[in-house]
């Protein structure tokens, strides 16, 4: 696999990792009683996007990895998916 095709395939395993993550542990505004006046109460209490950022990292590290050996080292692909299900070929 060619280097920028394994940055644009960890990129987006990344980007569908960070909408994933995000909610996890979201208090809001209107969960702690402390509204700012100007923002929804849906708003995020405090910021987090550090450890979200970490955290989406760490997952989408683990993804790749896990589909780089899938892929290149046992050789499976789009093009197998017959061999698995043989009724859609």
């Amino acid at each position: 696999m060619p280097i920028a095709t394994g940055m644009a395939v960890y990129f987006i395993f990344w980007w569908l990792t960070l909408f994933t993550v995000l909610p996890f542990g979201l208090r809001t505004q209107a969960d702690e009683n402390d509204v700012t006046l100007g923002t929804t109460a849906s708003a995020p209490h405090k910021h987090r996007m550090g450890r979200v950022f970490l955290i989406t990292t760490a997952i989408s590290a683990v993804v790749f990895i896990l589909f780089y050996i899938v892929n290149q080292k046992l050789g499976f692909g789009v093009e197998s998916i017959p061999v698995f299900f043989p009724q859609l070929h």
